[in-house]
C-alpha cells in the first residue's frame, strides 16, 4: 500500500510539473504553480523559509520522500529505470557509498554558488535540469501537436486552438539539455538512482538529514534469511542484505524492497535515529529497543506519543500538519528594405550587440538574475511574444535574456513574474510594469530609413507605449526636412516596441540597451 501511495503521488507531481513547462498559455500556473515553488533549490534561492522548513521536517520524519515523489528529475529516473529493468527479475546489487564523490560534489556546488559561477549551479540543480529537458525536448512536440489541433479546428470553423511559432531559442541550451538527458537516462537505465546518490547536491544534503529520520526502512535480523531479494530490487543500491544494514542517506523511500520480502523482515518502521555510542539506550546494533524504553527516551527529548502502537495515525498526522504548514506559506501570491507597400521580401532581423543584457521587469537587476536564476526555462515557456530566450553568453549561459526580433515586451504582460519560483523575477502587478525601466532605446542614425533611403517613417514614435519618442527635423531649423526620432530616456522603459517594429533590416535603426539596475519612473 505504501508503494502504491508513493507511486500515485509521484505520477501526479511529475505530470503536473511537466505540464507547467509545456503550458505556453500560463493557465496551469494559477492552479499548480506552487509545485515549482516547493522544489528545494528554488525555495532556498527565494528565501522561502516556510517551504524550506517543511522540506526539512518532511525529510526528518519520512526520509527522502522528496526525491521519490516531489523532485521531477527523480521520478524521471524511476520511469527510465523501470523500463530498463524489464525482463530482469533481479536488476540491482548493493554497492558501497561513494562518499568522496557525493560530498565533494556538494562542496563544489556550494563553492560555485558562493563564487557566483552560476553556470555550474544551473547544470547540477535537479529542478533546473529537468526544466531545460522539458522545455527543449518536449515543448516543441507539444507545440506541434497544438498546431495540428489548431489546423483541424480551423477546418471546423472553431477557434478552440490557435497556431504558435515553433522555433529554436538557443542551440547551446538545446545541446546541454540533450547531453544531460542522455547521461541521466543511461545512468538510470543501468543502475537506477546513480545520479541522485553520486552527483545531485540536493539528494546529498537531504541524505544527511534522512539518516536521522523518524521513519526508516529497517531490517529485522531475526526474520531475515539473507536471500538478498530486497537488495536486488533496491534502485538506490543501498541495502547490504548480508550485513542486515541499510544506508538511509541513500535510501529514497521508494518502498520497492518491502513487497519483495517473503518473511516480512524488512519494513518501513518507526525508528529512533541515534547510534549506540551517542545514546546508550538502544541495542548495540542500533535497532529499536522495547516500547517502554523508547517511550522513556522520547519523553526525555520532549516528545509525547499517546498511542505507541498507532504508527499509522502518527504518520498521517505528521503529513497533515506538514501539508498545512506548507499551504499557509504559499501565497498565490534582413538586406535593406524599402517601404513599398509590403511587396518586397522581408529579411529576418539580426540581434544587435548590446553592451548590457536586458532582463525582465521584476528581476530588479542583472546581478539578481544571475544570482537567483536556475535556468529552468519556465519563464521562456510562458513568454507570449517570443521576447525571452536562453542566453548564449558564458557568464549567463542558459539564463533568460530579452531580445526583440520576434516581438516586444507588452506593458500589460507579467507572465514571467507570475511563474518564476526562485525570486529571480519578482512578482509585479500590471500597474507597476509601465513604470519599471529595464533599459532605454538608442537610435543609430546610419540605419534609419529617413536618413538612409530618404523616405518618411515614424513607426517608432507611433508605437511607443510611453510617448518616449518624438519625431524632430533631420536638419536643424528646417521643418520641411524628413523627421527622425529623438528618445527621451526619462520616459523610455525599454519595452522594445520601437526595435521590433522598425522596418530597417537586417539591424533595426533603434535598439534597446539594458540597465544593470532597473529604475522606476
Amino acid at each position: 500500500m505504501l508503494k502504491k501511495i508513493r507511486i500515485s503521488l509521484a505520477v501526479i507531481f511529475f505530470v503536473l510539473i511537466t505540464l507547467l513547462f509545456l503550458d505556453f498559455t500560463g493557465t496551469l500556473h494559477a492552479w499548480f504553480g506552487w509545485m515549482a515553488k516547493i522544489q528545494f533549490l528554488p525555495a532556498v534561492l527565494a528565501l522561502n523559509v516556510g517551504i524550506i522548513v517543511f522540506l526539512v521536517l518532511l525529510t526528518l520524519i519520512l526520509g527522502r520522500v522528496y526525491c521519490s515523489v516531489i523532485c521531477p528529475l527523480g521520478v524521471f529516473q524511476d520511469m527510465v529505470a523501470r523500463i530498463g529493468r524489464r525482463g530482469k527479475k533481479l536488476p540491482y546489487t548493493f554497492s558501497p557509498a561513494k562518499s568522496w564523490l557525493r560530498y565533494g560534489t556538494l562542496v563544489f556546488f556550494i563553492a560555485a554558488f558562493i563564487a557566483g559561477v552560476h553556470v555550474i549551479v544551473s547544470l547540477i540543480d535537479p529542478y533546473g535540469t529537468f526544466g531545460r529537458m522539458a522545455n527543449n525536448l518536449l515543448l516543441p512536440v507539444w507545440q506541434w501537436g497544438n498546431n495540428l489541433l489548431a489546423m483541424m479546428a480551423e477546418r471546423l470553423d472553431s477557434y478552440a486552438f490557435y497556431t504558435i511559432d515553433v522555433w529554436l531559442k538557443s542551440l547551446p541550451t538545446l545541446i546541454v539539455a540533450v547531453v544531460t538527458c542522455v547521461v541521466v537516462a543511461v545512468l538510470a537505465w543501468r543502475n537506477g538512482r546513480t545520479y541522485c546518490n553520486t552527483i545531485c547536491p540536493v539528494g546529498t544534503f537531504l541524505g544527511l538529514l534522512s539518516r536521522f529520520s523518524l521513519f526508516q526502512i529497517r531490517v529485522d535480523e531475526h526474520k531475515c534469511t539473507k536471500c538478498t531479494l530486497c537488495a536486488r530490487h533496491c534502485k538506490a543500491a543501498c541495502i547490504d542484505s548480508k550485513a542486515g544494514k541499510i544506508d538511509n542517506s541513500r535510501c529514497v523511500a521508494c518502498m520497492n524492497c518491502i513487497g519483495k520480502c517473503s518473511t516480512g523482515a524488512i519494513g518501513y518502521r518507526f525508528a529512533l535515529p541515534f547510534k549506540i555510542g551517542e545514546m546508550g539506550e538502544i541495542g548495540k546494533t542500533g535497532e529499536v529497543g522495547d516500547t517502554k524504553k523508547n517511550l522513556t527516551l522520547l519523553r526525555s527529548y520532549g516528545l509525547t506519543v499517546s498511542n505507541p502502537n498507532g504508527r499509522k495515525a502518527f504518520l498521517a498526522t505528521s503529513v497533515v500538519l506538514a501539508s498545512a504548514a506548507l499551504k499557509a506559506q504559499i501565497v498565490p501570491k534582413a538586406t535593406d528594405i524599402k517601404m513599398d507597400g509590403g511587396l518586397a521580401d522581408i529579411i529576418e532581423k539580426q540581434i544587435p550587440r548590446r553592451q548590457t543584457p536586458i532582463t525582465p521587469a521584476g528581476s530588479l537587476s542583472d546581478r539578481n538574475m544571475k544570482r537567483k536564476c536556475t535556468a529552468c526555462q519556465l519563464c521562456v515557456t510562458v513568454c507570449p511574444n517570443g521576447v525571452l530566450r536562453p542566453s548564449t553568453a558564458l557568464n549567463t549561459l542558459m539564463q533568460p535574456v530579452m531580445s526583440f526580433e520576434r516581438g516586444y515586451c507588452r506593458p500589460e504582460c507579467i507572465k514571467c513574474s507570475e511563474v518564476c519560483p526562485t525570486g529571480a523575477i519578482n512578482l509585479i502587478c500590471k500597474c507597476e510594469k509601465s513604470s519599471i525601466q529595464i533599459g532605454h532605446a538608442v537610435w543609430m542614425r546610419g540605419r534609419c530609413i529617413p536618413i538612409r533611403d530618404g523616405q518618411e517613417c515614424d513607426n517608432c514614435e507611433r508605437h511607443c507605449p510611453t510617448n518616449a519618442i518624438t519625431m524632430i527635423p533631420s536638419v536643424a531649423g528646417d521643418d520641411k526636412s524628413l523627421k527622425i526620432p529623438a528618445v527621451n530616456e526619462e520616459l523610455c522603459i525599454g519595452c522594445g516596441a520601437c526595435e521590433y517594429l522598425c522596418p530597417a533590416r537586417p539591424l533595426s535603426a533603434i535598439h534597446v540597451e539594458g540597465h544593470q539596475i532597473h529604475k522606476f519612473i
